[in-house]
């Protein structure tokens, strides 16, 4: 065989792969699920030390552990590189067994820790959220989501219908609002110092980015806006006054409006209207909207940019006209929404930080 016909025979098999990686890329994810449903993380960490197959069975706790299964899912998360695998070593009756330890990527499964993926990893594996992927070929050649078309309600209106998977989806939000929160207060700090007065957070779900910021800086008050529903399951937070109403309808006056993750779950019109009641909201001389989102295309390489791309197809999927936006997307829904300025700043996060101002 010539060289030419061996690069090309190994391209065949490496595309041959990389469709089989595809085909049987949803084990990932539920393996996923399945850790952190049984808690492994957790167990690990509050083990103290490389834990066993057998220390792990005995912290779930159930009567007819399969540990044939367990093992085999242990030694595929290793091999996907989500915890550790040694051999244990400390004495003879333990010598030669495998352990398992936490690490970089497997932290982010703990419940007990201050910054966690685990509840994302329950809302974006619940079956509710899984099923409408099977209809995609269906919303491209009908039109409509995919979640629509699965469950006969937008995503929003069968949260309000179905109260488990509402407190599913919402605990999912909190996590990664608390996430995205640190990269913000990482990388903003001095522009949350130069803000005075009232700091409106529309679509605040439960309130965990709100508070965490008048946490930081108290000399904020603190409004968090959403829908009765949502606001009818968040806590009491310190600083922090929950508002219920309807950001199609109006928003709340207000010094300074943030806006995190929400207007990447709709169509171009549906942001112009939310982004001209902001305007409506702030001081023309002094208000500003600080917008947190995805800005595709990025220049820079970094660790999210595949994640990107994959969360405009979240958006086509689960959300009617939802997508992810180009910052020349961004500068034209801006100009239309009334704010002829604005800042892009990067932060350690899938999202940007977006300033837009009305002058």
């Amino acid at each position: 065989m010539n060289t030419l016909n061996r690069i090309e025979g190994d391209a065949v098999l490496r595309g041959q792969a990389q469709i089989w990686r595809y085909i049987y890329g949803g084990f990932d994810a539920m393996a996923i699920r399945c850790c952190v449903e049984l808690r492994i993380a957790d167990i690990i960490s509050n083990h103290g030390s490389p834990t066993t197959l057998s220390e792990i069975a005995a912290a779930i706790d159930y009567p007819s552990i399969n540990m044939d299964g367990l093992g085999r899912l242990m030694r595929f998360l290793v091999h996907k590189k989500v915890f550790d695998e040694m051999h244990q070593l400390e004495n003879e009756d333990r010598e030669g067994e495998k352990a398992y330890s936490l690490n970089y990527c497997s932290n982010w499964l703990l419940f007990d820790t201050n910054v966690t993926l685990a509840p994302m990893v329950r809302m974006r594996t619940d079956p509710s959220m899984v099923l409408p992927l099977h209809a995609l070929s269906r919303s491209i050649k009908e039109g409509g989501t995919s979640f629509k078309l699965t469950h006969g309600e937008e995503l929003f209106d069968f949260s309000l219908l179905n109260s488990e998977f509402n407190t599913i989806f919402n605990e999912g939000m909190a996590c990664t609002a608390k996430i995205t929160m640190d990269a913000i207060m990482s990388k903003y700090k001095n522009g949350f110092l130069g803000l005075k007065g009232s700091f409106l957070d529309v679509g605040g779900g439960t309130g965990v980015a709100i508070y965490e910021i008048v946490k930081a800086y108290p000399h904020l008050k603190g409004i968090n806006f959403d829908l009765p529903h949502v606001i009818s399951t968040t806590p009491a937070y310190g600083g922090v006054t929950h508002v219920a109403g309807d950001m199609f309808k109006s928003i709340p006056l207000a010094d300074t409006i943030f806006m995190k993750w929400i207007l990447h779950d709709w169509s171009d019109e549906d942001c112009i209207k939310i982004l001209k009641n902001c305007r409506k909201a702030i001081s023309k001389e002094t208000g500003r909207v600080i917008i947190v989102e995805i800005v595709q295309h990025s220049t820079e390489d970094d660790y999210f940019n595949d994640i990107r791309l994959t969360y405009d197809m979240v958006m086509y999927t689960h959300f009617s006209n939802g997508k992810e936006r180009t910052e020349s997307e961004w500068k034209k829904l801006l100009n239309e929404g009334g704010f002829c300025r604005y800042n892009v700043i990067k932060i350690p996060a899938i999202q940007s930080i977006i300033e837009a101002f009305p002058q």
